[in-house]
């Protein structure tokens, strides 16, 4: 298919419009080094060596991962730098962060001293070192040590473990991004995150390393970058700029650069199309899909997704959309992007509306 329109794709098929992604990195970049901080973004949305090592070429330290295999599958794709941001529990996850000691240099989350103990004797016994960050809860109530004596306390334990090196401390926003009142969101975040300025602030004086303060989701990456505390951000999903940033979080300086080409598969009634499009290739959560036009170039401005099963999506049609037919071939937007890619086994890279090459999702189905 290289070289040939997008159009001439089966259906469905979830496709990346090179040309935009590049430039929202750039954007993303671009601001980070404005306000001096380095950039980790999460693979989440992508799961794709390829894109994480353009992330790096741009000028990225390194990525963000969910789960232990899911990084393994990046350092062994030549990123050595990854942040687990998550609590490692279990025989088998622990041995696989000591294997890519040797490759690679991973930083592991911890919320509590049993997570460090166990990380700490099995690098002891492989004879290796990770990296430990620990993560403080801001308010999103899910996981994370409690702010303030606890904090400190397991700070001042994980620093005496052999076969691990505390070197900082992250903490997430979740809960703050969807606040449409821009100057509350604002407080708000900084709020949050003066909890984190002041964790780092005692265990400096305790003598205790917090080179990296870490946050920064994508729905508030342009809030979080400005705080003089964080040293790096994880906001990865601007890239694909889903609508759930861009409506939803008030993301500004981006553009949506996924693509879902699908088709027409039954016409039962005037305002009423069923695309070959269901919750087995995108997700409804979060942020239902928006339909952008036909493949062809013809707007469809007023067709909306009202439901989706299990293989089909159907779509309410206006006026102007009545005319579709079936075999037609329509582009939408998925709502959410991490919720999208999990699905697919590749995705379509796509330059000015024509094959360039396909991805695998390498990382796809990685959840241990």
């Amino acid at each position: 298919m290289t070289g040939q329109h997008f159009s001439e794709l089966d259906t469905p098929s979830l496709c990346i419009d090179l040309t935009i992604m590049e430039a929202n990195m750039r954007s993303m970049m671009d601001f980070l080094r404005g306000q001096g901080k380095n950039w980790r973004p999460h693979v989440k949305c992508h799961k794709v060596p390829a894109i994480a090592q353009m992330q790096v070429d741009l000028g990225a330290i390194g990525v963000t991962s969910a789960k232990s295999s899911e990084a393994e599958v990046f350092v062994e794709n030549g990123i050595p730098d990854v942040l687990i941001a998550n609590m490692i529990i279990g025989e088998q996850k622990l041995q696989r962060v000591a294997k890519m000691c040797g490759p690679g240099d991973p930083i592991v989350a911890c919320d509590h001293f049993v997570q460090a103990e166990a990380l700490s004797d099995v690098c002891r016994q492989k004879g290796v070192r990770s990296r430990v960050i620990i993560e403080v809860d801001l308010g999103l109530n899910r996981v994370g040590v409690r702010p303030g004596p606890d904090a400190i306390e397991l700070a001042r334990g994980i620093d005496l473990l052999p076969g691990v090196q505390l070197v900082g401390i992250m903490g997430y926003e979740g809960h703050l991004l969807t606040e449409k009142d821009g100057d509350k969101k604002k407080k708000q975040i900084w709020t949050a995150l003066s909890l984190l300025e002041e964790l780092r602030d005692e265990m400096l004086s305790a003598g205790i390393c917090c080179d990296i303060v870490s946050a920064g989701g994508t729905g508030s990456y342009q809030i979080t970058g400005t705080h003089p505390a964080v040293t790096e951000l994880q906001a990865g999903g601007g890239i694909f700029a889903d609508p759930f940033y861009l409506e939803e979080c008030g993301v500004t300086d981006l553009q949506p650069a996924l693509r879902l080409l699908a088709t027409v598969v039954s016409r039962a009634s005037l305002d009423r199309a069923v695309l070959d499009l269901g919750r087995k290739s995108v997700h409804p959560d979060i942020h239902l899909p928006s339909v952008i036009a036909m493949a062809n170039g013809k707007a469809l401005d007023d067709a909306e997704v009202t439901q989706l099963s299990a293989e089909h999506l159907t779509l309410k049609l206006g006026s102007e959309a009545q005319n579709l037919t079936v075999g037609d071939k329509v582009v939408l937007i998925p709502g959410y992007s991490d919720h999208t890619t999990v699905l697919q086994n590749e995705c379509v890279v796509l330059r000015d509306n024509k094959v360039e090459l396909t991805w695998p999702i390498a990382a796809r189905g990685k959840l241990q």
